[in-house]
C-alpha cells in the first residue's frame, strides 16, 4: 500500500520536458513552429490532428493531406528547463520570447511560417 502511495507522489513530481517544435516542409521553405509546457503530448497532438484532417492551422493542414507525413520533418528545437523555485507554474511569458527569438532566426534564414488562421 505504501509503495502505491509513493508510486503515485512520484507521478505527480514528474514534469514534462516544455520548450519549442518545428514541422518543417521537405518541399518548400515553409514551417510551423509551436511552444509548449508538454512537448512530447502536444506533438503527438498535432500529428494526431493533421492526421485526422482537424488542424486548426488550414494551410499546414492542406500540404499534409497533399503531401503525406513522409514529407514534413518533426524536430524539437529547444527544451526549457523548470526554474528551481519549485512553485512557479506558469512559464507562459518564457515560452513566447522562446518563440519570438526562433521565428526571427529561422526567417533571417529564409524560412516561412505558415500563416495563422483566426
Amino acid at each position: 500500500m505504501n509503495r502505491r502511495k509513493e508510486l503515485k507522489e512520484l507521478y505527480k513530481a514528474m514534469k514534462s520536458d516544455m520548450g519549442i517544435f518545428i514541422i518543417k516542409s521537405n518541399f518548400n521553405d515553409k514551417c510551423y513552429i509551436e511552444v509548449t509546457q508538454d512537448l512530447k503530448g502536444t506533438i503527438n497532438s498535432t500529428k494526431f490532428k493533421l492526421e485526422l484532417g482537424n488542424h486548426p492551422n488550414k494551410e499546414l493542414q492542406k500540404d499534409w493531406k497533399e503531401h503525406g507525413e513522409s514529407n514534413f520533418t518533426i524536430e524539437i528545437l529547444k527544451k526549457l528547463k523548470y526554474d528551481k523555485d519549485e512553485t512557479k507554474v506558469d512559464y507562459s511569458e518564457e515560452l513566447n520570447i522562446l518563440k519570438l527569438i526562433w521565428e526571427d532566426s529561422l526567417s533571417k534564414k529564409g524560412m516561412e511560417f505558415y500563416k495563422r488562421q483566426i
